[in-house]
Protein backbone atom coordinates (compact mmCIF):
# COMPACT_ATOMS: atom_id res chain seq x y z
CA UNK A 1 0.00 0.00 0.00
CA UNK A 2 2.72 2.42 0.83
CA UNK A 3 4.39 1.70 -2.28
CA UNK A 4 1.56 2.01 -5.00
CA UNK A 5 0.93 5.82 -2.76
CA UNK A 6 4.46 6.47 -3.55
CA UNK A 7 4.13 5.76 -6.91
CA UNK A 8 0.58 7.82 -6.97
CA UNK A 9 2.34 10.69 -5.35
CA UNK A 10 5.33 10.69 -7.53
CA UNK A 11 2.98 10.55 -10.38
CA UNK A 12 0.56 13.77 -9.14
CA UNK A 13 4.16 15.26 -8.62
CA UNK A 14 5.36 14.73 -12.62
CA UNK A 15 2.01 16.49 -13.95
CA UNK A 16 2.72 19.24 -11.54
CA UNK A 17 5.75 20.07 -12.74
CA UNK A 18 4.81 19.10 -16.18
CA UNK A 19 1.67 21.66 -15.90
CA UNK A 20 3.87 23.99 -14.62
CA UNK A 21 7.03 23.68 -17.20
CA UNK A 22 4.84 22.19 -20.19
CA UNK A 23 7.59 19.35 -20.58
CA UNK A 24 6.08 16.20 -19.73
CA UNK A 25 7.04 12.92 -18.62
CA UNK A 26 9.79 12.02 -15.92
CA UNK A 27 12.51 15.02 -15.33
CA UNK A 28 16.04 14.12 -16.24
CA UNK A 29 18.71 13.81 -13.70
CA UNK A 30 21.50 15.73 -13.70
CA UNK A 31 24.54 16.20 -11.56
CA UNK A 32 27.70 18.93 -11.36
CA UNK A 33 30.59 18.36 -9.56
CA UNK A 34 31.73 21.33 -7.34
CA UNK A 35 35.57 21.17 -6.87
CA UNK A 36 38.05 22.45 -9.14
CA UNK A 37 36.63 26.00 -9.74
CA UNK A 38 38.97 29.13 -10.19
CA UNK A 39 36.05 31.08 -8.98
CA UNK A 40 35.57 28.49 -5.33
CA UNK A 41 32.87 25.86 -4.90
CA UNK A 42 30.84 28.26 -3.84
CA UNK A 43 30.02 29.60 -7.39
CA UNK A 44 29.33 26.15 -9.04
CA UNK A 45 26.60 25.61 -6.21
CA UNK A 46 25.41 28.24 -7.08
CA UNK A 47 25.08 27.13 -11.19
CA UNK A 48 23.39 24.26 -9.42
CA UNK A 49 20.50 26.12 -7.43
CA UNK A 50 19.91 28.26 -10.07
CA UNK A 51 19.66 25.57 -12.60
CA UNK A 52 17.52 23.55 -10.10
CA UNK A 53 15.22 27.00 -9.14
CA UNK A 54 14.56 26.61 -13.33
CA UNK A 55 13.11 23.21 -12.94
CA UNK A 56 15.52 20.74 -13.26
CA UNK A 57 16.32 17.52 -11.14
CA UNK A 58 19.67 18.54 -10.01
CA UNK A 59 22.07 16.56 -7.65
CA UNK A 60 25.45 18.26 -6.26
CA UNK A 61 28.57 16.54 -5.45
CA UNK A 62 31.18 18.47 -3.58
CA UNK A 63 31.75 19.47 -0.02
CA UNK A 64 28.58 21.97 0.09
CA UNK A 65 24.99 21.79 0.33
CA UNK A 66 22.12 23.48 0.02
CA UNK A 67 18.16 22.99 0.55
CA UNK A 68 17.48 23.72 -3.30
CA UNK A 69 19.59 20.56 -4.30
CA UNK A 70 20.63 16.73 -3.49
CA UNK A 71 23.95 16.44 -2.52
CA UNK A 72 26.26 13.74 -2.40
CA UNK A 73 29.67 14.70 -0.16
CA UNK A 74 33.11 13.81 -2.22
CA UNK A 75 36.43 15.64 -0.61
CA UNK A 76 38.36 15.64 -3.71
CA UNK A 77 38.41 16.10 -7.26
CA UNK A 78 38.68 12.51 -8.14
CA UNK A 79 36.18 11.75 -5.16
CA UNK A 80 33.78 13.59 -7.35
CA UNK A 81 34.70 12.19 -10.75
CA UNK A 82 34.22 8.83 -8.84
CA UNK A 83 30.79 9.32 -7.49
CA UNK A 84 29.81 10.74 -10.45
CA UNK A 85 30.65 7.65 -12.54
CA UNK A 86 29.17 5.39 -9.66
CA UNK A 87 26.10 7.76 -10.40
CA UNK A 88 25.90 7.32 -14.04
CA UNK A 89 26.73 3.73 -14.11
CA UNK A 90 24.06 2.41 -11.57
CA UNK A 91 21.69 4.70 -13.32
CA UNK A 92 20.98 6.89 -10.17
CA UNK A 93 21.69 10.47 -12.59
CA UNK A 94 21.02 10.54 -16.43
CA UNK A 95 23.96 13.09 -17.48
CA UNK A 96 26.88 15.02 -15.72
CA UNK A 97 28.33 17.77 -15.55
CA UNK A 98 32.42 18.34 -14.89
CA UNK A 99 35.26 20.79 -15.25
CA UNK A 100 37.85 18.19 -16.00
CA UNK A 101 37.16 14.40 -17.83
CA UNK A 102 39.98 11.83 -19.50
CA UNK A 103 37.86 11.29 -22.91
CA UNK A 104 38.78 8.21 -25.11
CA UNK A 105 40.29 9.31 -28.67
CA UNK A 106 37.04 9.37 -30.88
CA UNK A 107 35.12 11.24 -28.41
CA UNK A 108 35.33 14.93 -28.51
CA UNK A 109 32.75 17.81 -26.84
CA UNK A 110 30.11 19.83 -28.45
CA UNK A 111 29.85 23.38 -27.14
CA UNK A 112 26.90 25.26 -27.58
CA UNK A 113 27.42 29.36 -27.51
CA UNK A 114 25.54 32.48 -28.30
CA UNK A 115 26.68 34.60 -30.84
CA UNK A 116 27.57 38.15 -29.63
CA UNK A 117 26.05 40.03 -32.42
CA UNK A 118 22.83 38.35 -32.63
CA UNK A 119 22.38 35.75 -29.30
CA UNK A 120 21.68 33.51 -31.87
CA UNK A 121 22.85 29.93 -30.67
CA UNK A 122 25.18 27.91 -32.18
CA UNK A 123 27.37 24.41 -31.94
CA UNK A 124 30.56 24.46 -31.64
CA UNK A 125 31.53 21.03 -33.18
CA UNK A 126 33.86 20.32 -31.45
CA UNK A 127 36.00 21.72 -28.15
CA UNK A 128 37.51 19.51 -26.14
CA UNK A 129 38.52 15.61 -27.00
CA UNK A 130 39.81 14.44 -30.10
CA UNK A 131 37.41 12.63 -32.77
CA UNK A 132 40.44 12.05 -34.51
CA UNK A 133 44.43 11.66 -34.79
CA UNK A 134 43.79 12.84 -38.52
CA UNK A 135 42.92 16.51 -38.52
CA UNK A 136 40.29 16.10 -41.58
CA UNK A 137 39.00 13.05 -40.41
CA UNK A 138 38.02 14.95 -37.29
CA UNK A 139 36.34 17.39 -38.76
CA UNK A 140 34.33 15.30 -40.74
CA UNK A 141 33.50 13.39 -37.46
CA UNK A 142 33.02 16.60 -35.69
CA UNK A 143 30.48 17.50 -37.72
CA UNK A 144 28.47 14.37 -37.32
CA UNK A 145 28.89 15.06 -33.35
CA UNK A 146 27.75 18.68 -33.83
CA UNK A 147 24.24 17.25 -35.98
CA UNK A 148 23.73 14.97 -33.30
CA UNK A 149 23.87 17.68 -30.01
CA UNK A 150 21.39 20.06 -32.51
CA UNK A 151 19.13 17.57 -33.32
CA UNK A 152 18.84 16.40 -30.17
CA UNK A 153 18.42 19.60 -29.21
CA UNK A 154 15.25 20.05 -31.17
CA UNK A 155 16.55 21.69 -34.45
CA UNK A 156 15.19 19.17 -37.09
CA UNK A 157 17.77 20.49 -40.18
CA UNK A 158 20.66 21.98 -38.33
CA UNK A 159 22.84 24.57 -40.94
CA UNK A 160 26.75 23.40 -41.20
CA UNK A 161 29.49 25.50 -41.79
CA UNK A 162 32.74 24.49 -41.71
CA UNK A 163 35.58 27.50 -40.03
CA UNK A 164 38.08 28.64 -42.29
CA UNK A 165 41.06 27.06 -40.49
CA UNK A 166 43.20 24.10 -42.51
CA UNK A 167 41.79 21.44 -43.62
CA UNK A 168 38.34 23.42 -44.03
CA UNK A 169 38.00 22.42 -47.93
CA UNK A 170 38.42 18.90 -47.88
CA UNK A 171 36.42 18.49 -44.93
CA UNK A 172 33.76 21.13 -46.65
CA UNK A 173 34.50 18.00 -49.66
CA UNK A 174 33.72 15.52 -47.28
CA UNK A 175 31.00 16.66 -46.16
CA UNK A 176 29.47 17.25 -50.04
CA UNK A 177 30.36 13.34 -50.76
CA UNK A 178 27.84 12.51 -47.88
CA UNK A 179 25.30 14.32 -49.02
CA UNK A 180 25.79 13.05 -52.56
CA UNK A 181 25.73 9.45 -51.19
CA UNK A 182 22.52 10.35 -49.18
CA UNK A 183 23.26 11.63 -45.66
CA UNK A 184 21.29 15.00 -45.12
CA UNK A 185 23.22 17.69 -44.57
CA UNK A 186 21.95 21.16 -44.96
CA UNK A 187 24.97 23.55 -45.40
CA UNK A 188 25.44 27.00 -43.96
CA UNK A 189 25.90 30.24 -45.96
CA UNK A 190 28.28 32.41 -44.97
CA UNK A 191 27.16 36.18 -44.43
CA UNK A 192 30.53 37.37 -46.84
CA UNK A 193 29.34 38.47 -50.65
CA UNK A 194 31.51 35.09 -51.40
CA UNK A 195 29.37 33.02 -49.64
CA UNK A 196 30.04 29.24 -49.61
CA UNK A 197 29.89 27.18 -46.47
CA UNK A 198 33.56 27.79 -45.78
CA UNK A 199 32.69 30.56 -42.95
CA UNK A 200 34.68 33.30 -41.83
CA UNK A 201 35.02 35.48 -38.26
CA UNK A 202 31.76 37.81 -39.16
CA UNK A 203 29.77 34.31 -39.32
CA UNK A 204 31.07 33.39 -35.62
CA UNK A 205 30.26 36.71 -34.72
CA UNK A 206 26.57 36.70 -35.84
CA UNK A 207 26.04 33.10 -35.49
CA UNK A 208 25.66 31.89 -39.44
CA UNK A 209 25.15 28.07 -38.65
CA UNK A 210 23.36 25.97 -36.50
CA UNK A 211 26.93 24.42 -36.02
CA UNK A 212 30.05 25.45 -36.59
CA UNK A 213 32.89 22.79 -37.22
CA UNK A 214 36.49 23.52 -36.32
CA UNK A 215 39.83 21.13 -34.73
CA UNK A 216 38.87 21.05 -30.93
CA UNK A 217 41.78 23.47 -30.00
CA UNK A 218 40.16 26.25 -32.55
CA UNK A 219 36.15 25.62 -30.73
CA UNK A 220 37.98 25.82 -27.05
CA UNK A 221 39.45 29.12 -27.93
CA UNK A 222 36.51 29.96 -29.45
CA UNK A 223 34.24 28.78 -26.21
CA UNK A 224 36.29 30.69 -24.33
CA UNK A 225 36.18 34.09 -25.99
CA UNK A 226 32.06 33.59 -26.92
CA UNK A 227 32.19 32.56 -22.96
CA UNK A 228 33.67 35.57 -21.27
CA UNK A 229 34.18 38.63 -24.05
CA UNK A 230 31.91 40.38 -21.41
CA UNK A 231 33.95 39.87 -18.53
CA UNK A 232 37.15 40.42 -19.84
CA UNK A 233 38.67 36.61 -19.89
CA UNK A 234 38.78 35.71 -15.85
CA UNK A 235 35.12 34.28 -15.65
CA UNK A 236 32.89 33.06 -18.41
CA UNK A 237 29.25 34.45 -18.52
CA UNK A 238 27.04 33.42 -21.34
CA UNK A 239 26.63 30.37 -22.95
CA UNK A 240 26.17 26.70 -21.65
CA UNK A 241 29.55 25.12 -21.65
CA UNK A 242 31.94 23.32 -23.50
CA UNK A 243 29.24 20.56 -24.12
CA UNK A 244 28.92 16.86 -24.02
CA UNK A 245 31.43 14.12 -24.84
CA UNK A 246 29.82 12.33 -28.71
CA UNK A 247 31.55 9.31 -30.08
CA UNK A 248 30.69 6.34 -28.24
CA UNK A 249 27.51 6.24 -26.96
CA UNK A 250 28.29 5.74 -23.30
CA UNK A 251 28.15 8.24 -20.69
CA UNK A 252 26.96 11.60 -20.71
CA UNK A 253 29.39 13.64 -19.60
CA UNK A 254 29.56 17.41 -20.12
CA UNK A 255 31.71 19.78 -19.90
CA UNK A 256 32.93 23.19 -18.22
CA UNK A 257 36.14 25.30 -17.56
CA UNK A 258 37.38 26.33 -14.37
CA UNK A 259 36.50 29.46 -15.42
CA UNK A 260 32.97 29.46 -15.87
CA UNK A 261 30.59 31.17 -13.60
CA UNK A 262 27.40 30.42 -12.29
CA UNK A 263 24.94 31.24 -15.04
CA UNK A 264 26.98 29.06 -17.37
CA UNK A 265 27.26 26.28 -15.08
CA UNK A 266 23.32 26.66 -15.03
CA UNK A 267 22.91 26.76 -19.01
CA UNK A 268 25.33 23.45 -18.92
CA UNK A 269 23.03 21.62 -16.89
CA UNK A 270 20.50 22.31 -19.13
CA UNK A 271 22.13 21.59 -21.95
CA UNK A 272 22.20 18.19 -20.37
CA UNK A 273 18.67 18.21 -19.57
CA UNK A 274 18.21 18.93 -23.31
CA UNK A 275 20.04 15.92 -24.56
CA UNK A 276 18.04 13.19 -22.64
CA UNK A 277 15.14 14.31 -23.10
CA UNK A 278 15.82 14.63 -26.71
CA UNK A 279 17.20 10.80 -26.57
CA UNK A 280 20.78 11.87 -27.63
CA UNK A 281 21.66 8.03 -28.06
CA UNK A 282 19.62 7.35 -29.97
CA UNK A 283 19.88 10.66 -32.48
CA UNK A 284 24.00 9.31 -32.28
CA UNK A 285 23.02 5.74 -33.19
CA UNK A 286 20.53 7.08 -36.60
CA UNK A 287 23.37 9.40 -37.69
CA UNK A 288 25.96 7.16 -37.32
CA UNK A 289 23.83 4.40 -39.21
CA UNK A 290 22.95 7.38 -41.91
CA UNK A 291 26.26 8.31 -42.57
CA UNK A 292 27.90 5.08 -42.77
CA UNK A 293 25.25 4.19 -45.44
CA UNK A 294 26.52 6.85 -47.43
CA UNK A 295 29.84 6.06 -47.40
CA UNK A 296 31.54 7.63 -44.03
CA UNK A 297 34.20 4.65 -43.75
CA UNK A 298 35.62 4.73 -47.52
CA UNK A 299 35.30 8.95 -47.49
CA UNK A 300 37.22 9.08 -44.24
CA UNK A 301 39.86 6.33 -45.03
CA UNK A 302 40.13 8.41 -48.43
CA UNK A 303 40.64 11.69 -46.72
CA UNK A 304 43.08 10.20 -44.38
CA UNK A 305 46.05 9.99 -47.06
CA UNK A 306 46.77 13.32 -47.87
CA UNK A 307 47.61 13.89 -51.76
CA UNK A 308 50.66 12.51 -53.33
CA UNK A 309 53.79 15.29 -53.12
CA UNK A 310 55.15 16.76 -55.91
CA UNK A 311 58.85 14.75 -56.70
CA UNK A 312 61.65 16.28 -54.49
CA UNK A 313 63.65 16.75 -58.15
CA UNK A 314 64.25 19.88 -59.36
CA UNK A 315 61.74 20.83 -61.13
CA UNK A 316 62.17 24.06 -63.53
CA UNK A 317 60.20 26.81 -63.25
CA UNK A 318 58.23 27.63 -66.84
CA UNK A 319 58.78 31.12 -68.02
CA UNK A 320 56.67 34.18 -66.05
CA UNK A 321 53.52 35.35 -67.36
CA UNK A 322 50.94 37.20 -66.04
CA UNK A 323 48.73 35.12 -63.37
CA UNK A 324 44.89 37.22 -63.07
CA UNK A 325 43.26 33.34 -62.33
CA UNK A 326 43.38 31.67 -59.06
CA UNK A 327 42.16 27.96 -58.05
CA UNK A 328 41.33 27.67 -54.09
CA UNK A 329 40.05 25.08 -52.09
CA UNK A 330 43.70 23.86 -51.53
CA UNK A 331 45.24 23.15 -47.85
CA UNK A 332 48.24 25.75 -46.59
CA UNK A 333 50.50 22.80 -45.88
CA UNK A 334 50.13 21.32 -49.44
CA UNK A 335 49.89 24.97 -51.62
CA UNK A 336 53.91 25.08 -52.67
CA UNK A 337 53.43 21.28 -53.95
CA UNK A 338 50.17 22.19 -55.83
CA UNK A 339 52.40 24.48 -57.38
CA UNK A 340 55.51 22.49 -58.21
CA UNK A 341 52.65 20.18 -59.92
CA UNK A 342 52.13 22.63 -62.36
CA UNK A 343 55.78 23.83 -62.98
CA UNK A 344 56.27 20.01 -63.77
CA UNK A 345 53.39 20.06 -66.57
CA UNK A 346 54.97 23.29 -67.77
CA UNK A 347 52.78 25.96 -66.16
CA UNK A 348 53.60 28.90 -64.94
CA UNK A 349 51.72 29.27 -61.33
CA UNK A 350 52.42 30.92 -57.98
CA UNK A 351 51.02 31.19 -54.58
CA UNK A 352 49.02 33.34 -52.76
CA UNK A 353 46.98 33.68 -49.85
CA UNK A 354 42.98 35.25 -50.91
CA UNK A 355 40.20 36.41 -48.29
CA UNK A 356 39.68 32.93 -47.88
CA UNK A 357 42.48 31.25 -47.52
CA UNK A 358 45.17 29.84 -50.32
CA UNK A 359 45.61 29.95 -53.71
CA UNK A 360 47.14 29.28 -57.04
CA UNK A 361 47.40 31.60 -59.31
CA UNK A 362 47.89 30.83 -63.38
CA UNK A 363 46.80 32.74 -66.16
CA UNK A 364 43.29 32.11 -67.71
CA UNK A 365 44.00 30.22 -70.70
CA UNK A 366 46.03 27.42 -68.45
CA UNK A 367 42.82 27.76 -65.73
CA UNK A 368 40.70 25.21 -67.07
CA UNK A 369 44.00 22.59 -67.61
CA UNK A 370 45.74 23.49 -64.36
CA UNK A 371 42.37 22.76 -62.35
CA UNK A 372 42.39 19.07 -63.84
CA UNK A 373 45.84 18.57 -63.29
CA UNK A 374 45.19 19.67 -59.06
CA UNK A 375 42.33 17.29 -59.66
CA UNK A 376 44.17 14.52 -60.52
CA UNK A 377 46.30 14.72 -57.97
CA UNK A 378 44.51 15.11 -55.00
CA UNK A 379 44.68 18.68 -54.30
CA UNK A 380 41.31 19.71 -54.99
CA UNK A 381 38.08 17.39 -55.36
Amino acid sequence: MDTLKQTVGRAFLELADALESGTYGPKPKVAVTGLGSEHGEKNVLAGAVLAARRGLDVMYIGTLSDPGVAAVYAETEEDCRSKMEQLLDAGDIDGAVTMHYPFPIGVSTVGRAAAPATGREMFIATTTGTSSADRVQGMVKNALYGIVAAKACGIEAPSVGILNIDGARQTEAALRQLQSGGYAVTFAESVRSDGGAVLRGNDVLLGTPDVLVCDPLTGNVLMKMLSAFTSGGSFETVGSGYGPGIGSGGRLVLIVSRASGAPVIANTLAYAADLIRGRWRDVFRAELASAEQAGLSKILEAKKNKPAQAAEEDVAKPAAEPVPASITGIEVMDIEDAVRVLWKNNIYAESGMGCTGPLVMISEKNHEKATSLLKAAGYID
